[in-house]
């Protein structure tokens, strides 16, 4: 039997460890958090001191057992989850589990999951950290004092289910202001002229840049025109040439942040992509040959700093691949990020050789996988590689007291960029006046004006935030952390707060309400600058600098009293954000019609609820008339069109209530069903047509089913088909016969 229990989070890091540590050790995972606050309740005894209830996560109690049933029969438990606050939390909670049955428990830390990292941190074992403990356990009980005594506040006032999480809506609140800039922006018109010369076969693109000794401001076209006419026939003579040298440093290996950002612009993935494919990378993968690896360092990081070893490791590497000029004099060491714990490595390759390149591991990766890990490979090497040098040419062109400016940069040596160039957020068309390559022109020097041009512009608003620009804003702003930020746009999206229109952030109209609210009655609580304090108080913790009880005292009691007088408030708060239309309810005939809102959107209901409960909805469905009668009132039924879904309804309603599905008059051509097919839509609306007698008959089809029996088989329905190289046909979905439709024939089909 092992003499050693080994207790990780995920089953790749336990395949990996396995392998690494041999037949003493017996690796097994926690899949996560086996402790938690009940999902049911607040779970905080507030009055003694914040003490959490935790309890055994849901789905965890078999692991549990299994953990204090190998922790019986070994001689050491080595607790191994991830070397951040949350894998500290996890480290503690089995440490609890498991006390009844072994009380000889180190924990193991390492950066990196590769054989000489994992086998010397388990030479040099330590204790688990209370303090990072702590910090983790403070965070986690005041996200869940503001979200289960906030939420309900938005449930009253908005629809049940919405959620006021205290970084989310922070990130929510960036969001709605940066919309808010955009609507209140008033574009203004200017205009630019350009000025195109000929000197020696080569061509100069020129910018007007000043007037008169004063920078050049164009309004509108007609002063456009005037400078034009003003300079048309003049000579233009070189009044400056000035070249000078530039030199770009290389940039920073990734951290957390700068790795969601890049990865977004250059790959297109979203934070939560980069970090299940990065995690991957970390836990180690089958290399063939080469054995089971983990290909990066920790990815949840704030720090620059780089190990020696990876430093010379990577210094033997660009020595192979270029010449020495592409090495720096000493090792590149870039200084901390703005509010960086700096508890781990940069995110690096973790086998700094040419043997693990992205090119050689390429086939045992996926796609996504070979993409991020190319990624990380080439910005860690390139953060050592020389600087890139430009130079940098401005040539001053004047006439009649107007300058032009043209400006042009080459690449003189491309140091680092041989290896990786960073993506921009915005792609940027030229500039007016610059140039590839400007050719050599002496002071004095007339040119000869071919062409000027006059281009008309507006000023553009702010961007919006894209899941790179947000990432950064947060991470500026000391808003979260590097474990937090692909969880906080998720809650976001999920939430359907914000929606995503060419890659950008656009806040819904539930999203602006939660924003109105939350801002207005929790002014303090959710403040950029006081949720970013608050992370500087839970790093104070984790430092060991200050108590996580005072932390959360002090946090609670103005709290407490803020929600206190929302509460008192509440039917105000309520009717402040419902509209009153002027319609009378025709059940009651006593109160207006209100719109509220639910989580299918707004609707429209009785204003004396919960005394008359009249709702309709706010847009009257789209109807079509038929010939079916209503079995409940007789009146005729219409075809109803509400958010894609179609289907019968009493024309009566709301005095009658009577639906039914919507039948296309074709009966299920399975054998023993009575049912008839009938229109139906997926969750994401998709229409498909299936039998009435679901779940007893289970028949569906993408297709329109037509009433026709296929003539060389038998079945008895054809489908409807229409492509762009056969055109329009039936086919059986049997034997897959087609038949040929004529067009007014198709137009009967689908009507």
């Amino acid at each position: 039997m092992a003499k050693n229990l080994v207790v990780v989070e995920s089953p790749a890091k336990c395949r990996t460890l396995s392998k690494y540590l041999g037949k003493d050790f017996i690796v097994k995972a926690t899949m996560g958090h086996i402790i938690d606050l009940p999902e049911k309740e607040l779970g905080v005894d507030i009055q003694h001191n914040f003490k959490p209830k935790y309890i055994t996560t849901k789905g965890k109690r078999r692991i549990v057992r299994a953990l204090k049933e190998d922790a019986k029969g070994v001689d050491t438990v080595y607790l191994a989850p991830d070397p951040d606050r949350e894998g500290e939390a996890i480290a503690w909670h089995v440490a609890q589990v498991i006390k009844k049955s072994n009380t000889n428990v180190k924990r193991v830390l390492f950066n990196e999951i590769t054989k000489r990292a994992v086998l010397e941190a388990f030479k040099n074992p330590g204790e688990i950290n209370i303090d990072k403990v702590n910090a983790q356990q403070a965070r986690r009980i005041l996200d869940r004092i503001v979200g289960y005594q906030v939420s309900p506040i938005l449930w009253r006032t908005v629809f049940r289910g919405l959620s006021a999480g205290r970084v989310q809506s922070v990130a929510l609140r960036i969001i709605c202001e940066r919309e808010d800039e955009i609507k209140a922006f008033k574009q203004e018109e200017y205009w630019s002229i350009l000025a195109l010369f000929d000197h020696d076969g080569s061509t100069i693109n020129a910018k007007l840049f000043s007037i008169d000794k004063n920078k050049a401001v164009i309004a509108n076209e007609a002063e456009a025109k005037a400078i034009i006419d003003r300079i048309k026939d003049k000579p233009f003579t070189v009044v400056e040439n000035l070249c000078t040298e530039k030199t770009r440093k290389p940039f920073a290996p990734f951290i957390t942040s700068t790795l969601q950002q890049e990865a977004a612009r250059k790959l297109g993935f979203s934070a939560a992509k980069t970090m299940i494919i990065s995690q991957q990378l970390y836990e180690g993968l089958e290399l063939g040959e080469l054995e089971t690896q983990g290909l990066i360092t920790y990815m949840r990081t704030d720090s620059t700093r780089i190990a020696d070893e990876a430093l010379n490791s990577a210094k033997e590497i660009i020595s192979s691949l270029f010449d020495p000029s592409y090495l720096p004099p000493s090792p590149r060491y870039y200084g901390k990020t703005k509010n960086a714990q700096d508890a781990h490595e940069a995110i690096r390759p973790s086998q700094v050789s040419l043997e693990f390149s992205p090119k050689n591991v390429s086939k045992y990766l996926s796609r996504d996988q070979f993409k991020l890990y190319d990624l990380i490979w080439k910005r860690f090497l390139a953060s050592q590689m020389s600087n890139a040098v430009f130079d940098s040419t401005r040539i001053d062109i004047a006439v009649d007291n107007c300058i032009f400016r043209a400006t042009g940069m080459v690449v003189k040596f491309n140091g680092f960029l041989a290896m990786y160039d960073e993506a921009r957020d915005e792609k940027v068309n030229d500039k007016e006046g610059s140039n590839d390559r400007l050719p050599g022109v002496e002071v004095n020097t007339k040119l000869s004006c071919k062409e000027l041009i006059d281009r008309q512009h507006f000023t553009q608003p702010p961007p919006r935030y894209s899941e790179a620009s947000i990432v950064r804003e947060l991470e500026d702003k000391g808003i979260g952390r590097p474990s937090t930020y692909a969880q906080i746009i998720d809650t976001l999206k999920r939430r359907k707060y914000v929606e995503i229109d060419n890659k950008r952030f656009i806040p819904t109209e539930v999203g602006f309400m939660v924003r109105g609210i939350l801002i207005k009655e929790f002014a303090d609580i959710f403040d950029i600058k006081f949720t970013a304090d608050m992370e500087m108080n839970l790093d104070k913790i984790e430092d060991g600098n200050i108590d996580w009880v005072s932390v959360l005292g002090n946090f609670y009691s103005p709290f407490e009293k803020r929600l206190s007088e929302v509460e008192k408030d509440i039917k105000e708060l309520r009717e402040q954000n419902q509209e009153i239309t002027d319609r009378m309810c025709p059940e009651c005939n006593k109160f207006p019609l209100v719109i509220k809102w639910s989580r299918n959107g707004k609707f429209l209901a009785c204003q004396g609820f919960p005394a008359c409960k009249y709702t309709e909805p706010l847009q009257k469905a789209e109807t079509e008339s038929t010939d079916e009668v209503c079995d409940k009132c007789g009146a005729p039924m219409v075809i109803l069109n509400i958010k894609n879904n179609r289907f019968l309804g009493c024309s009566k309603y709301p005095e009658c209530r009577n639906t039914k599905s919507l039948t296309i008059g074709v009966p299920c051509p399975n054998e023993k069903c009575s049912g008839n097919l009938i229109e139906r839509s997926t969750k994401r609306g998709k229409l498909f047509y299936g039998c009435s007698s679901y779940p007893t008959c289970t028949f569906a089809t993408w297709d329109r089913p037509i009433n026709e029996k296929c003539e060389k088989c038998g079945f008895p329905m054809l489908v409807h088909k229409e492509t762009k190289r056969k055109g329009i046909f039936n086919r059986c979905i049997k034997c897959k016969a087609e038949y040929t439709v004529e067009p007014a024939e198709s137009n009967e089909n689908k009507s």
